[in-house]
């Protein structure tokens, strides 16, 4: 759902300042902003260049991710209301902009937690660090699962893993449920290509490993 938006006219990338439009979607509202470029992003750079506010919050608390060349080194969690820094965790994962942390409820406890996008493998496989909040603490901690592909069903409380392998000709699915925010597997299917049906079919686990 569009919230807003914004309109820069005569964009120039190479600017260091930028003035344009917020509008609001639903009442048409606008307001005059002025952007100024804080750091410029060097992927050769050894160096900690500056911060990333994520697009993806929460309705108390936003991110920043701190980067270093192609990297993403740190995330930083913000108090909204007061921009006061409450946590610092630091990371190793591929470098992506604003776009690298998402939000949901990954334990099904009803709280919010996060994810940061960790790295791309062959084919579509990716993976995510998870960190889960802990509300007697206030803060959020590594879950430490392991995995490819996770989704999350938040009606039946299921999470599930895709690892695709051998240009999709190998897969292997596997379904969990959150014990104690700990993945216990549920179970695990294997899909291998019959080249004479011309289909995946289901084999015995050992033989997609």
């Amino acid at each position: 759902m569009t919230r807003a938006t914004l309109t820069f006219d005569n964009y120039d990338a190479k600017a260091t300042e930028l003035s344009g439009v917020w509008k609001d979607a639903k009442t048409g509202k606008t307001l005059d902003i002025k952007l100024k470029k804080d750091f410029e992003t060097d992927y050769g750079s050894s160096e900690v260049l500056g911060e990333f506010i994520q697009g993806d919050a929460l309705s108390d608390r936003y991110f920043k991710v701190a980067v270093k060349g192609d990297r993403a080194v740190a995330v930083k969690v913000f108090e909204k209301k007061s921009d006061i820094l409450l946590q610092t965790i630091e990371v190793d994962t591929q470098q992506r902009g604003a776009d690298g942390v998402s939000v949901g409820d990954y334990n099904f406890d009803g709280i919010k937690d996060f994810s940061i996008f960790e790295t791309s493998y062959a084919g579509p496989n990716t993976s995510s660090l998870y960190y889960l909040y802990n509300p007697a603490k206030k803060l959020f901690a590594d879950s430490g699962w392991e995995g490819t592909s996770f989704e999350f069903d938040e009606s039946k409380k299921l999470v599930s893993s895709t690892n695709s392998c051998c240009a999709g000709t190998s897969i292997i699915t596997a379904t969990y449920r959150v014990v104690k925010n700990k993945l216990v597997l549920v179970r695990e299917t294997c899909l291998k290509y019959d080249e004479k049906k011309g289909e995946l079919v289901k084999r015995p686990i050992k033989a997609c490993q």
